[in-house]
């Protein structure tokens, strides 16, 4: 007796694939052969096969992804704080403007409309709010009193 363990890949089914399964099995190919040729799993087989029989197309639905939680006013009232106040934090900016939404929510909508947070760690500032640069030698940037 043979004990064949089959390796399937886990990934998403190309349209090549599915097109082939289609193919094959209007061509009334064994299952396991289609499986074994084409190294799909029995399952993505019988999905494709029966999306098909059902709908007569073996193209999968475009994925849009979420719809943002945010309207464009939203957008267009974040852009004017952070121009005002470049420095305001993720937690602040959500309070500000009540926006119902998580920190890191918050955090990947910024990205997404091409805004980054970036904190300053390699400046210090004197005792007059000027902005000293870390490496700096002692007594550079800073003024004696």
């Amino acid at each position: 007796m043979l004990i064949f363990n089959a390796l399937i890949d886990v990934r998403a089914t190309d349209n090549k694939t599915r097109e082939n399964i289609v193919l094959a099995m209007q061509r009334k190919e064994k299952r396991s052969n289609i499986s074994l040729w084409l190294n799909v799993s029995l399952s993505t087989i019988d999905k494709v096969w029966r999306k098909f029989r059902e709908t007569g197309a073996y193209l999968p639905i475009p994925y849009t992804g979420r719809k943002s939680t945010l309207t464009a006013e939203q957008d267009r009232q974040i852009r004017a704080k952070i121009a005002q106040t470049p420095d305001i934090t993720l937690n602040e900016l959500r309070e500000e403007l009540s926006l119902d939404l998580s920190e890191s929510g918050l955090s990947l909508h910024l990205k997404k409309m091409g805004l980054s947070f970036k904190k300053r760690h390699s400046m210090l500032m004197d005792k007059n709010d000027q902005m000293l640069s870390k490496n700096a030698p002692i007594g550079e940037n800073y003024k004696q009193h």
